[in-house]
């Protein structure tokens, strides 16, 4: 079992190792733009981003519908600017995310492509180690074979010599 925890330890420090030269990797080849798009859409993806949109929502509709705050109106119903404001944002966030996602692609097949050369070098070293064995086994089954026959060599000149000391 001790054998086995330090073989998933080193696949899960391998792994960190991959992890971070490729966020390193990202990191120098992404502009810093990019990286900003990036944190606006992890943030507009999120349940934080949802709270927040929803709460600035109720507030503007009830600031804007109550009658005992007709003095700060600034958007009254139907709300137009409301709708101007959510066009603006989904018409600026959807792109933001979009090339966020196309960039994130890109970073996935990165990693499957490592991914699939880890997989394909432990295949080979299971080959290597499958035709190690099977040499192992032959060679045991040779030896086994050879002493099987030197005993029954051995039994027979007993058996020979007992038939001969009767005689």
């Amino acid at each position: 079992m001790d054998k086995q925890r330090r073989i998933e330890r080193l696949v899960e420090d391998f792994e960190k190792k991959v992890t971070s030269r490729l966020n390193d990797d990202y990191f120098h080849s992404t502009k810093w733009s990019d990286r900003l798009a990036d944190r606006i859409a992890e943030f507009g993806g999120s349940w934080k981003f949802i709270n927040v949109f929803f709460a600035v929502l109720i507030l503007w509709i009830v600031v804007n519908s109550l009658t005992f705050t007709k003095v700060i109106h600034f958007d009254e119903s139907p709300f137009i600017l409301l709708n101007l404001v959510l066009s603006f944002l989904a018409g600026f966030q959807a792109p933001i995310i979009m090339m966020s996602q196309n960039r994130q692609a890109a970073r996935d097949k990165q990693e499957s492509v490592i991914d699939y050369a880890i997989n394909y070098k432990a295949e080979q070293e299971i080959h290597q180690i499958r035709n190690h064995l099977h040499q192992l086994e032959n060679k045991m089954s040779e030896v086994n074979l050879l002493e099987f026959k030197n005993e029954i060599r051995s039994e027979l000149a007993e058996i020979k010599q007992l038939l001969l000391e009767r005689k």
